[in-house]
């Protein structure tokens, strides 16, 4: 099961840091994900968190948003930096237990159920 939280309303330039807390004891089995929804648009990939904690992001946040993870915590984070009204959408944590490399939204097992980011101009 995943709880995502954090979402707000942030002004551009902004930061905010968004969290998915994971449950079960096998979560660090899993690939981590994070994407977004914005109204009337498709549900996009943002980045995703390997097992060995390698990350990867879109051209659209790489360099401005952050992937990482608290084992302690079994909570994933998604830190952004320098958000743009563009940014605005629901943020949606996902997992996935296979071993292919995988961006597509319908690949993922599990899914958080969302934080609103809004970004104002």
């Amino acid at each position: 099961q995943l709880q995502a939280s954090g979402g707000g309303l942030v002004q551009a330039g902004g930061s905010l840091r968004l969290s998915c807390a994971a449950s079960g004891p096998t979560w660090r089995n899993y690939v981590m994900a994070w994407f977004r929804q914005a109204p009337g648009k498709e549900r996009e990939f943002v980045g995703r968190l390997s097992r060995g904690s390698s990350t990867s992001y879109a051209n659209s946040v790489k360099d401005r948003f952050t992937i990482s993870r608290d084992n302690t915590k079994a909570t994933i984070y998604l830190q952004m930096n320098s958000l743009k009204p563009e940014d605005t959408a629901v943020y949606y944590c996902a997992a996935h237990g296979g071993t292919h490399y995988t961006t597509w939204w319908d690949d993922y097992w599990y899914w958080g159920q969302g934080t609103l980011v809004t970004v104002s101009s």
